[in-house]
C-alpha cells in the first residue's frame, strides 16, 4: 500500500491559511497517518480547521490546532527575563587555547533558563550570542544568534579518482575551473540564475518575509560569499580502509568548499533575532541570546526558515561541485559534507532537546565530517565518536587566533608569499585577514579533540580561491 502524500495546494483548498501551519500539518499527518487514504486525511484536517480548540490536547494534531486558535494577547510579549545565578555545567575541550572572551560568553549562555547542557570546542573564539565553537542544548527553545548569521554554513568535499599530480602539471586548467565555478564577495550575484529545486521550497510562499528574499536568493544560488569562505583543490590521502568512508587507501584529487546561506541566511538571522529580543528582554551581556519558544508562531516560523537556509546552503555547494565535476568529466567517488551554524532536534539523556552548534561540527557515532585547517594547513576527514560530553560535536576548523583587524595590521604580502611558497600553495585570491598566521595550529586543535573524532583521511590544499581585493602584483607575476 502506497504511503500518504499531501500537497500544500490541497490544504489551501480546504481553507488552511498561508503560513507554517500548512507545513506542520502535512508533516504530522504524513508521518502519523501515512497509511490512511488521502480522503480520510483531508477530512481529519478539515475537522481540525473547523474546531481547533477541540484538538489542543490531541497527541498528534495539537501542534496544528495551536496554529489555528486565536493568538494570545499582545501583553504577554516583551517580558523581562533574568539569568540563573549559577549556570549549567559544561565541558571545555582545549581550554588552554581558548580566549577569555569566548569562555565568558559560554558561561553567560549556561545561565539561560532554557539551557540544559553545553560544550565548548577547542577552536572556540569570541562571537555574537554564543561564541564560535559553542554548543548549547536547550529545552524547546531556539536562539537565532545561537545558530548564527550564516545559517547552515558547511563544508563539502568531493573525491575524484584523478592523480593529484595533475594539480601541478595542469595548474592553469584547475585555476580556471575555480574562477568559473562560483562568485566571491558579500554582494556577488549571477546575471543568470541557476535552476534548483530549493527555490521551489514552500517556505518561500508560506512566509511573506521570505517571499521578498526569493529573487536575490536565486541570483546568489551557487555563489560563495566572503570572509573565510573558499573553494580549493587539494590532495586527499586515505591511509587505510574505513567501513564508513568506504574509499580504498590511496591518493585522490579533492575539491573542498566552505560557504553558507548568503544574504538569505543573514536576513533570516537578523529578522528573528530582533523578534526574539523584543519578546524576551535579557540583561545586556546576554541580549543576543534571546530565544524563541518552539510552541509560539515566531519560533515555528524561524525553524522553517532556518531549515530552508540550510537546504539553500547545501544547494550552493552541490551546484559548484556539479559544475566542476562536469568540466573534469568525472563523477566524484565520494562526497562528504557537514554543516554548522544550525540547530538540531536530538535526543539527550532520553529527552528531545534543541542542540545549537555555532561553528561546531556534528560528531555523532560514525557521522562523517570535514575539519579544515587554513589555506596552507591540512584539513581532516573525520568520523564522530558520539561523545555525549561534547554533545556529539567537534570543532569546525582551526579557529582564529587573530582578529581580522589585527591580522591586517600585522601580516604583510611578503609574509604570506613566503608561507605559500613554503607549502607549495597557489593562491588565486584572498585577503590578508585570512592568512595562515591568523589561525590556530590545526594539529594542536585535533589533539584536543581526540576523544571526539577519529581521523579517516587528510586533505592538503594546493590551489585556493577566496574573496579578496584585486589579485596582488606578486600573484600576477606567478
Amino acid at each position: 500500500m502506497s504511503k500518504l502524500k499531501l500537497t500544500g495546494k490541497e490544504l489551501r483548498q480546504l481553507g488552511y491559511p498561508e503560513g507554517p501551519v500548512i507545513s506542520i500539518a502535512m508533516n504530522l499527518v504524513q508521518k502519523h497517518y501515512k497509511y490512511e487514504s488521502k480522503e480520510q486525511a483531508l477530512d481529519l484536517l478539515k475537522a481540525v480547521l473547523q474546531g481547533p480548540s477541540g484538538f489542543l490536547s490531541d497527541p498528534v494534531l495539537a501542534a496544528v490546532a495551536q496554529q489555528l486558535v486565536p493568538p494570545p494577547p499582545k501583553e504577554t510579549d516583551g517580558i523581562d527575563v533574568s539569568l540563573n545565578q549559577s549556570g549549567i555545567a559544561f565541558n571545555i575541550f582545549g581550554r588552554e587555547h581558548i580566549e577569555e572572551g569566548a569562555l565568558a560568553q559560554m558561561y553567560t549562555a549556561a545561565k539561560l533558563p532554557v539551557s540544559i547542557a553545553g560544550a565548548l570546542m577547542p577552536d572556540a573564539h569570541y562571537g555574537y550570542g554564543l561564541p564560535i565553537g559553542g554548543v548549547l542544548a536547550t529545552r524547546n527553545a531556539v536562539i537565532p544568534y545561537g545558530v548564527g548569521v550564516d545559517i547552515g554554513c558547511r563544508m563539502c568535499l568531493s573525491l575524484f579518482d584523478i592523480d593529484p599530480k595533475e594539480l601541478t602539471n595542469r595548474e592553469h586548467y584547475f585555476v580556471r575551473e575555480l574562477n568559473e565555478a562560483t562568485l566571491f564577495g558579500s554582494g556577488a550575484q549571477f546575471t543568470r540564475a541557476e535552476d534548483h529545486a530549493v527555490m521551489d521550497h514552500e517556505a518561500f510562499q508560506q512566509l511573506s518575509f521570505l517571499k521578498e528574499l526569493h529573487g536575490r536568493a536565486w541570483k546568489q544560488l551557487g555563489s560563495s560569499g566572503s570572509g573565510n569562505h573558499f573553494v580549493e583543490f587539494g590532495i586527499v590521502e586515505i591511509d587505510e580502509a574505513d567501513a564508513i568512508l568506504q574509499i580504498p587507501p590511496g591518493p585522490y584529487l579533492g575539491l573542498l568548499s566552505h560557504s553558507g546561506s548568503r544574504a538569505l541566511g543573514a536576513a533570516i538571522a537578523n529578522h528573528y533575532t530582533k523578534i526574539a529580543i523584543s519578546k524576551r528582554r535579557l540583561p545586556q551581556d546576554a541580549k543576543n541570546l534571546a530565544w524563541l519558544d518552539l510552541n509560539e508562531q515566531e519560533g515555528q516560523e524561524y525553524w522553517l526558515a532556518m531549515n530552508l537556509a540550510g537546504d539553500y546552503a547545501s544547494a550552493c555547494h552541490h551546484i559548484i561541485h556539479a559544475k566542476i565535476a562536469k568540466q573534469l568529466g568525472r563523477k566524484p567517488l565520494k562526497m562528504v559534507e557537514n554543516h554548522h551554524n544550525f540547530a538540531w532536534k536530538e535526543q539527550l539523556d532520553g529527552e528531545e532537546v534543541i542542540v545549537h552548534r555555532k561553528g561546531a561540527t556534528p560528531a555523532g557515532k560514525d557521522v562523517l565530517g570535514i575539519i579544515p585547517g587554513s589555506m596552507t594547513a591540512a584539513g581532516f576527514i573525520v568520523k564522530g565518536r558520539g561523545e555525549t560530553a561534547a554533545i556529539n560535536s567537534a570543532s569546525h576548523g582551526a579557529g582564529r587566533k587573530m582578529s581580522r583587524s589585527r591580522a591586517l595590521q600585522s601580516i604583510t604580502d611578503a609574509d604570506l608569499k613566503k608561507e605559500l611558497s613554503k607549502h607549495g600553495v597557489k593562491l588565486i585570491s584572498a585577503g590578508l585577514d585570512e592568512a595562515p598566521f591568523a589561525y590556530k595550529d590545526i594539529e594542536v586543535v585535533m589533539k584536543s579533540q581526540r576523544a571526539l573524532v577519529d581521523v579517516v583521511g587528510k586533505f592538503t590544499p594546493k590551489i585556493v580561491k577566496m574573496a579578496g581585493d584585486k589579485i596582488r602584483k606578486w600573484q600576477e607575476k606567478e
